[in-house]
């Protein structure tokens, strides 16, 4: 039986590159910033008036990017004549 020392490449894995899991919410400044180029208070003023739609977990309020992509969508039917 051989011995194997601990830092040696037989006891050594290859670790796989992680694949990232999809984002599906953004916190209200970054979806502001992101969506309406917003400043972090003008988010806030616009997701407390209902601007854009927020979601509540735990304590923190977070935007759902479907919802939002879903609100633009409907915003540019609205417009077209």
């Amino acid at each position: 039986m051989s011995t194997i020392e601990p830092g040696s490449t037989e006891r050594r894995r290859r670790r796989q590159p992680r694949i990232p899991e999809p984002v599906l919410t953004l916190s209200i400044p970054e979806a502001g910033r992101r969506y309406f180029g917003l400043s972090k208070n003008g988010s806030y003023l616009a997701a407390n008036r209902g601007d854009f739609p927020t979601i509540r977990i735990g304590r923190k309020r977070r935007v759902p990017i479907a919802a939002l992509d879903r609100l633009l969508e409907e915003a540019g039917r609205l417009r077209r004549f």
